[in-house]
């Protein structure tokens, strides 16, 4: 069955739609909301690690390996460390000693889309 057609004082009895608005945000607005998007992941464990330098080694060199042995890595003394989040390179810093323990500090980070692309590896 076929509903009835609108009449005119049907028409006359019609409501305005309300629609929600997906313009994005603006200005604080819009901070807010994406400060809000990132609470959902601030506490995802991720790991930092900070290389020092590489370098490829046989398997018998590194049975060959002793108590003093000394590697030579490809990195320079006085070159920055990588620092990586989950092996991704996001900045670059120097060692530095703060209260008898190694800590980094960052000297330069990567721009955000460079981050983004050494996550498509």
């Amino acid at each position: 069955m076929r509903p009835a057609p609108f009449t005119p004082a049907d028409i006359g009895n019609a409501e305005s739609a309300a629609f929600t608005s997906f313009d994005r945000p603006r200005g604080a607005a819009r901070q807010e909301a994406e400060s809000n998007d990132l609470s959902v992941i601030q506490d995802i464990p991720v790991r930092l690690s900070v290389e020092l330098g590489r370098t490829s080694i046989t398997l018998r060199s590194i049975l060959q390996l002793t108590q003093g042995s000394v590697i030579e890595l490809d990195g320079l003394a006085g070159e920055p460390m990588d620092v990586l989040i989950n092996e991704c390179l996001i900045a670059q810093g120097e060692v530095v000693v703060v209260n008898d323990k190694f800590g980094i500090r960052l000297t330069d980070i990567t721009n955000p889309s460079a981050r983004i692309r050494s996550l498509k590896k």
